[in-house]
């Protein structure tokens, strides 16, 4: 809207070669109708990153608000003590002894969705997925981006303290099993909070090296605002990494009872080592670490042609990551990620040769039914960030004759991120809070019972089912999460029981957090 001042009279004026006088009501009517036009016809170019969309291509959404929002989620997920000024503001302190039952201070941390339990596998990966966020697209978060660095940071201080004790790392804090037979907050949980480890005699390759990308990704992140804190993280990473590497293991297969189903690692812990030395490299610029990737890249499954990313398989994550050395910082040894990379990317092209991803009939990349969100968003910042790559080396994709630019895979992250958002055939926004239909009844224990506030008395373990199969919308509004999502036929039934379409999880938000500070600058909304 054009706020016609005194000043713009005076410029007008000038423009006009016009004497400076005060102009009766018709006159100033018709100089503010050429002024509004003028203006109208002239299209002003958006500052920086020189894909910005066209000023006539208004903003689906309001991504600055989802962003906002995105982050704020994190808050209704804190265990520990919270701070003063917590926003989600019906949580209360809870597992204020967790590590004790072993002799160490395990508090603080998040619960990873709509349980009680503190899994060190998906914490760590949503820390790394944060910090790889912020690190691509802090630079135009504004506001927001000290609200990241604190969710990047809740989740650094746990890992350090799980990561305390060398050669020993604290990967899970409660007994998920009872956990689950129980429906109760966070801040009356009385189910065991035992403590499960991993060591040279119980390795845990792929939960220790998620742990060490996570410290390495988040040392980036605070290397100029906290370069103290920075340097902590990073000879920690170090560390960590070198156990994961030289006790090679499963932790499926030593703690199976205690983390499966729940985090079993179905990838193995070869993608992880990759992964996490990608992040190593990237964090200490140390030929180690390239020389690491370069001797065993092959036997760590570089090559695979899996086109998941998420908290259990990073090999396109890898993929992408280590493609920007070969693309942005010309490191010839790696010039095969580029290639393996543009595999993963030809695989979501809808009418090529490689195409092999599912969609929904309303656009949504779906790849299966448990929590498919998570891999919405995970894509999702993959496209744009490999985008961003792609752009700095003026390179484009191939897919067997089929050129794929920048903008291609920029148009495919939005679309999807805009079908989340309320652009789906059910008009509903699978963000909590977010625009003016969105699930009422997600499945989680917190924001489902009545809050301390309203019910000071403790709920125990069983009575809170009572709440859970009732058809009554969840009281306390979990600001941010999103949630597993629609199925394959874009049905959505809002039950808080259905676990695999209703639960929100860290790891599916921590992607998005980057994708929507992206997409809320593009559109000017930052």
């Amino acid at each position: 809207m054009c706020h016609f001042t005194f000043l713009g009279w005076l410029l007008l004026s000038l423009s006009l070669n016009m004497p400076l006088f005060l102009p009766s009501f018709p006159s100033l009517f018709f100089l503010l109708s050429l002024l509004s036009t003028t203006l109208l016809s002239h299209s002003f170019p958006f500052p920086n990153h020189g894909h910005r969309p066209h000023p006539h291509h208004f903003a689906s959404h309001n991504y600055r608000d989802a962003l906002s929002k995105s982050i704020i989620f994190f808050e209704g997920q804190r265990s520990g003590k919270l701070p003063s000024n917590q926003r989600i503001t019906w949580r209360r302190d809870s597992a204020l002894s967790d590590g004790s039952a072993m002799h160490v201070d395990l508090v603080g941390g998040y619960y990873d969705a709509g349980d009680n339990v503190k899994f060190g596998f998906p914490m760590a990966f949503t820390t790394t997925m944060l910090s790889w966020s912020v690190l691509e697209f802090g630079g135009v978060m504004k506001g927001e981006l000290q609200n990241a660095r604190e969710a990047i940071r809740w989740g650094t201080d746990y890992l350090l303290k799980a990561t305390a004790h060398p050669g020993t790392i604290y990967v899970q804090v409660g007994d998920a099993k009872k956990d689950h037979a129980c429906w109760e907050r966070p801040e009356d949980m009385d189910t065991p909070r035992n403590v499960y480890k991993i060591d040279h005699n119980t390795p845990g390759s792929e939960v220790a090296a998620e742990t060490a990308a996570a410290l390495a990704a988040a040392s980036l992140v605070f290397k100029k605002t906290d370069p103290t804190y920075s340097k902590i993280l990073v000879r920690r990473a170090i560390s960590v990494f070198q156990f994961a590497d030289k006790y090679r293991g499963s932790y499926s297969n030593g703690l199976k009872p205690f983390v499966c189903p729940f985090y079993c690692s179905y990838s193995g812990y070869e993608d992880e080592l990759l992964w996490g030395a990608a992040w190593l490299h990237k964090a200490t610029r140390n030929s180690i670490y390239l020389n690491y990737i370069k001797v065993n890249g092959q036997t760590l499954g570089a090559a695979e042609s899996d086109n998941t990313f998420g908290w259990d398989n990073k090999h396109v994550g890898a993929r992408i990551l280590l493609s920007k050395e070969f693309l942005v910082q010309k490191v010839q040894t790696l010039h095969d990620y580029k290639g393996h990379a543009d595999n993963f990317i030809c695989s979501l092209i809808p009418g090529t040769s490689f195409s092999s991803a599912q969609y929904t009939p309303g656009g949504l990349l779906f790849k299966m039914s448990d929590s498919n969100m998570q891999y919405v968003t995970s894509t999702s910042f993959l496209l744009l960030t490999y985008a961003k790559y792609l752009t700095k080396s003026h390179t484009v994709v191939n897919c067997g004759g089929t050129t794929v630019t920048p903008k291609r895979l920029r148009a495919i992250a939005k679309k999807q991120v805009d079908y989340l958002l309320g652009d789906n055939p059910l008009k509903m926004s699978y963000m909590v809070g977010y625009g003016p239909r969105y699930p009422r009844r997600i499945h989680h224990r917190g924001s489902s019972l009545p809050s301390i506030s309203v019910h000071p008395g403790k709920i125990q373990c069983s009575a809170g089912f009572g709440v859970m199969n009732s058809q009554s919308p969840n009281p306390n509004v979990l600001v941010g999460a999103v949630i597993g999502g629609p199925d394959l036929h874009d049905r959505f039934p809002d039950e808080r029981s259905d676990y695999e379409q209703s639960e929100p999880a860290t790891y599916i938000n921590a992607p998005l957090v980057g994708t929507l500070a992206y997409l809320a600058h593009s559109f000017g909304q930052l």
